[in-house]
């Protein structure tokens, strides 16, 4: 098979997945729990005026608009598998006139990325749906120049995240059949396991791996963790909607404030990766 053949096929079923233009909807109110981490991905990152900066799975644009905030001399280029997500995020560049940031619909796993070479990679909760997380890994650090930084924040393992409901929501959702080939299982706790992650990191080629954990709170409303937006884009079948329902209400009861908020405690991990020189 050759290369255009493979870049082809490559993700395949999140290209799918994150295309569907429900996200638009959904994405705002999701936002509310995940921004929660930006500072902590721009703490590790500490992009200096000047530099050109790639973000990976750049969503709606919250990461990416935060970074440029501290560029006010350089750029950053956000990408994603997501068109509908790359417009939300032009329409909201626009909107606050952020002239120093882009938006390019990409995958990260084989694309060439226009903006290159750049100084930095970031990415918040972007790079854990890669079918071949070496080869996206090794994609990633071919943009970056020689002693340049790749920062990511991920989730840490789901049991230290009691806000997941996919758990609840499996007995719902139709089977996925597997994927021929070198694919490995993609998903948001994909790269929870530090250690394996690391590997997966160095394998790629690059050097200096560390990873820092953390926790924190968001108080928030429950459309943040689920909504029905992203039950129906799940695949949940419309039959079946309310007792993934029921399960869901059962699932965050623990969570649940008297106030009709959640407190919902964010497990997650930041690593930080250097191009060899």
């Amino acid at each position: 098979m050759g290369g255009d053949e493979r870049r082809g096929l490559a993700n395949e079923e999140e290209r799918r997945r994150w295309n569907d233009p429900r996200w638009v909807s959904t994405w705002p109110r999701r936002e509310r729990m995940t921004a929660e981490v930006t500072s902590y991905l721009l703490d590790h990152l500490a992009p200096s005026p000047g530099e050109r900066v790639l973000e990976i799975g750049s969503g709606g644009g919250t990461a990416t608009f935060a970074i440029a905030e501290r560029l006010p001399s350089g750029s950053v280029t956000g990408a994603d598998i997501s068109a509908p997500l790359c417009a939300l995020a032009r329409s909201r560049a626009d909107d606050g006139k952020v002239a120093n940031a882009s938006f390019v619909v990409a995958d990260a796993q084989c694309d060439t990325i226009p903006g290159g070479p750049f100084d930095a990679a970031a990415s918040q909760f972007g790079v854990m749906f890669f079918e071949d997380p070496v080869a996206a890994f090794a994609n990633v650090r071919s943009h970056v120049v020689p002693g340049g930084r790749f920062t990511f924040v991920c989730w840490c393992d789901p049991s230290r995240n009691p806000w997941l409901v996919l758990s609840a929501l499996a007995p719902f959702l139709p089977r996925v059949p597997a994927t021929p080939g070198p694919t490995q299982p993609t998903g948001p706790f994909s790269l929870a396991d530090a250690a394996s992650t690391t590997t997966l990191l160095e394998q790629a080629g690059w050097v200096g791996v560390a990873s820092t954990p953390y926790e924190v709170v968001a108080t928030v409303e429950r459309d943040a963790i689920v909504d029905e937006d992203s039950l129906a884009s799940v695949g949940i079948p419309e039959g079946r909607l309310d007792e993934a329902r029921e399960a869901v209400r059962a699932r965050l009861a623990g969570i649940a404030r008297a106030d009709g908020l959640y407190d919902a405690r964010l497990a997650f991990q930041v690593f930080d990766a250097t191009s060899p020189s």
